[in-house]
């Protein structure tokens, strides 16, 4: 098996670690060469967090330089804006539509950028944006967007929707299983 990228961009606080893992996990259970890399940048103050997930037979470096990555899992807009130039050529990038307001625009020195969507589209990336928080909130938590991303990010994959409910089993707790089940679900089948 040809060696994947994928990375995990988002803003601190979002979940995008656990993502990794359990994404991690995933791949492990299917017999994967699989390494993580987690890079935290300011994620307690609400900073830029990214993970790099690769895998395949062999993987021998956790590392994703710019233009490797076959998918960027974006759990906030501008994040998936700010990190286009490591998506390779034919690259996918599935994000959340939500829109959390970095430093510089809360204290006034910036606006959030507009039209995120159709710049990337613009240049020619193959972009699947969804809004992951209402999902995660019909779901019955907001703190769901993580798998309900999880699940998108799924639909463009080879592997069975039971490889992935079983890593999510794995990696919550049993009273949040079926919450993250419905989750899971309606990212995959929206």
């Amino acid at each position: 098996m040809e060696t994947k990228n994928i990375m995990i961009v988002g803003v601190g606080g979002q979940g995008t670690l656990l993502a990794s893992k359990l994404l991690g996990r995933m791949l492990l259970g299917r017999g994967c060469d699989v390494k993580v890399s987690e890079v935290h940048g300011m994620s307690q103050r609400g900073g830029s967090v990214v993970t790099y997930v690769r895998y395949g037979d062999k993987v021998c470096s956790p590392i994703i330089d710019k233009g490797q990555a076959d998918v960027i899992l974006s759990f906030e807009l501008l994040e998936a804006a700010r990190w286009t130039e490591y998506l390779k050529p034919g690259g996918r990038i599935v994000t959340n539509t939500q829109q959390v307001n970095p430093m510089p625009v809360i204290t006034g020195a910036a606006e959030y950028p507009q039209g995120l969507e159709e710049s990337m589209r613009a240049l020619g990336i193959d972009l699947d944006a969804i809004d992951a928080l209402s999902l995660a909130e019909e779901a019955g938590s907001s703190k769901a967007v993580n798998i309900v991303l999880l699940g998108r990010l799924s639909k463009w994959f080879d592997f069975t929707e039971e490889d992935w409910l079983e890593a999510i089993a794995q990696s919550v707790p049993p009273k949040f299983l079926e919450l993250n089940k419905r989750a899971f679900a309606l990212g995959r089948n929206t």
